[in-house]
C-alpha cells in the first residue's frame, strides 16, 4: 500500500488525475466483444475506441506491454501498449505506475494480435482509479471469510459470486413478474412499527425520539398487507427486508428477505398453485428446473404432494400419532432419538418439533406440509373440515423449509382470543410471542374477506438454485465486528 500511495503521489506531482471525474469512453468491453466476435488473426479494424476497464494481468516487456482488462459483468479485454504508438514517456508511466486492480483508461484502434486475440492498441492511456490495495492472486481460492466480509473483493475476483448476484435479481424479477402478471398489486408497508407481530420471533427493538416512543423493526410484512385486503386491495404482495433478533448459522440470518403475497377470496390451495408458479418461474428465469444437491437431485416438474403433519410424524416413528398423544408420550419419542425439548412444551407445539426434526430432513422433493395444530400458526384459520387442526402449510425443498400459507383468520372475535394468548406469553416470559395489536383487530373489525396467504424465503430460494450458504446468498450478510 506505501508503494502504491507513492504512485498516487506521483500522479498529482505530474499534474495528473488519480481519481477523475470521468473519461471519454466510448465502447464497453462487452460492446467490443459482441462486434469482433471473430476477428481473423493479425487484423487492424481501423475503428478507433475508448475503453476503462480493471487491469487484471500486466506485463510488462521492452518496448511493447500487453495487459487485460476486466469489465464489471467479468468481460475481458486485452490491451497493447507499444513505444512506437504512446511514446516513451507515456509507456514508461505506465510501467511505474500501473498495478493490476487499477481502473484504467485506453484509446486505440481495436485489432487482433498476431495469434489472434482481440485487442486495442493504444495511442493514449490515462489512470480511472488507483487502487490502494493489491487484489488476491486471482487463481488462488478465496476463504469463505473474505468471500463473505470483503464482498467487494470477491465480486472482483469470482465469476461465479458475479453470477450468484445475478441469479439472485433474476429470481427476484421472476417473483415479481408472475405476481404482477397475475393483477397482484406490490405494495409497501412500514418497517418501523410500534407492534411487532405476524410471526413467532424476537424483534429487534429500538427508540422513537420524536414521538418518545419505543418501536421494533417488523418481524413479518403480514399484518399491514391485511390491512390493505381490508380497504379493498384484493390482491397484494410485498419483497421486503425482515429483522429478527434471533440466532445466526447456515440457514437464518438476522436479516433477510421476505415475500408475502395475500388474495382475496383465496385460501391455502389457491396460495399453492401461486407458489407453485412463482417457483417455476424462478426456476426457469436461472435456467433449470431440476436442481442437484447434496441429498440429490431434485425436479421441481409435475405435481407436488401434500403430507399432513400427524401421518409423517407417524410413519416416521413407526407408531399412530394424533391430536389425541399426549405431551408425555411425545417427550418419550424425543427422548428415544436424543432431541433436545424444553419440558414447557405442550404436545401441539413438540408435535410441531418433531416433525421439524425427524421429518423435515427426509422431504427433498417439493412437498406441501399441510394440517398443523393451531397453535403453530395463530393467524391461520381453523381446518374446515378437521377441527383440531388448522389450514396451513409448509413448502419444504431439499429438506428445508422455503415457504409456508395458510387460509387466513379473519374472524376479529378468534383473532382476538388468539393474540391475547399470545400477548400472555410474551408478558410470561417468551421472546418470541406476538403482542396484541389493537389496530390490527381493528381493521378486521370492518369486515376481513376470506383470504389466503404466502410467505416465501427469498434467500432461502437463492440458496436452493445457486448451492450456496445464507452468508453468500445475501450480497452484503451481517457480520460480527473484526
Amino acid at each position: 500500500m506505501l508503494v502504491r500511495l507513492d504512485k498516487r503521489a506521483k500522479l498529482l506531482e505530474r499534474g495528473e488525475q488519480a481519481y477523475p471525474v470521468g473519461v471519454a469512453r466510448t465502447h464497453t468491453l462487452e460492446e467490443i466483444r459482441a462486434k469482433y466476435p471473430e476477428l481473423e488473426a493479425d487484423t487492424a479494424t481501423g475503428e478507433i475506441a475508448g475503453i476503462t476497464g480493471r487491469v487484471v494481468y500486466v506485463r510488462n516487456k521492452g518496448k511493447l506491454c500487453f495487459a487485460t482488462l476486466q469489465s464489471g459483468s467479468g468481460v475481458r479485454l486485452q490491451i497493447m501498449l507499444s513505444f512506437a504508438n504512446v511514446g516513451e514517456e507515456a509507456l514508461a508511466n505506465w510501467k511505474s505506475l500501473v498495478d493490476l486492480g487499477d481502473h484504467v483508461f485506453i484509446k486505440g484502434e481495436i485489432i487482433s494480435s498476431r495469434t489472434g486475440e482481440l485487442s486495442i492498441m493504444a495511442a493514449e492511456w490515462a489512470m480511472a482509479s488507483k487502487a490502494l490495495r493489491p487484489l488476491p492472486v486471482l487463481h488462488a481460492e478465496l476463504s469463505e471469510e473474505m468471500r463473505v466480509r470483503q464482498r467487494y473483493v470477491d465480486l472482483i475476483v469470482r465469476d461465479t459470486a458475479r453470477e450468484q448476484v445475478r441469479k439472485r435479481s433474476a429470481i427476484v424479477k421472476a417473483i415479481r413478474d408472475t405476481l404482477h402478471g397475475e393483477e397482484y398489486i406490490e405494495l409497501e408497508t412500514p418497517i418501523l412499527q410500534l407492534v411487532h407481530g405476524g410471526a413467532a420471533a424476537r424483534p429487534f427493538r429500538t427508540h422513537l425520539n420524536a414521538f418518545d416512543q419505543p418501536m421494533t423493526l417488523r418481524i413479518a410484512i403480514e399484518l399491514f398487507l391485511k390491512r390493505a385486503v381490508v380497504g379493498g386491495m384484493d390482491k397484494v404482495f410485498e419483497v421486503g427486508r425482515i429483522f429478527r433478533n434471533e440466532g445466526v448459522d447456515s440457514t437464518h440470518s438476522p436479516e433477510f428477505t421476505m415475500l408475502e403475497a395475500y388474495e382475496a377470496y383465496g385460501d391455502q390451495f389457491t396460495m399453492a398453485k401461486t407458489m407453485q408458479r412463482i417457483i417455476l418461474a424462478a426456476a426457469d428465469a436461472v435456467g433449470s428446473r431440476v436442481i442437484e444437491t447434496d441429498h440429490g437431485q431434485i425436479n421441481l416438474d409435475g405435481e407436488w404432494p401434500w403430507l399432513p403433519v400427524y401421518e409423517g410424524l407417524s410413519t416416521a416413528v413407526g407408531k399412530e400419532i394424533t391430536p389425541e398423544t399426549t405431551a408425555d408420550e411425545l417427550r418419550a419419542i424425543a427422548q428415544e432419538r436424543a432431541i433436545k425439548i424444553d419440558s414447557a412444551w405442550d404436545a401441539e407445539k413438540l408435535v410441531t418439533e418433531l416433525f421439524g426434526e425427524i421429518v423435515e430432513p427426509t422431504l427433498i422433493q417439493p412437498t406441501f406440509v399441510c394440517d398443523y395444530p393451531p397453535s403453530a400458526q395463530p393467524l391461520a384459520r381453523q381446518h374446515r373440515d378437521k377441527p383440531n387442526l388448522i389450514e396451513a402449510w409448509d413448502l419444504i425443498i431439499g429438506g428445508t423449509e422455503t415457504g409456508t400459507a395458510f387460509s387466513e383468520l379473519v374472524d376479529p372475535v378468534i383473532q382476538r382470543e388468539r393474540l391475547t394468548r399470545q400477548s400472555l406469553a410474551a408478558a410470561a416470559g417468551d421472546p418470541e410471542a406476538m403482542a396484541l395489536d389493537e389496530d390490527f383487530l381493528r381493521a378486521l373489525e370492518y369486515g376481513a374477506p376470506p383470504m389466503g396467504g404466502l410467505g416465501l424465503g427469498v434467500d432461502r430460494l437463492v440458496m436452493l438454485f445457486t448451492g450456496v450458504g445464507i452468508r453468500e446468498a445475501i450480497l452484503f450478510p451481517l457480520m460480527k465486528p473484526e
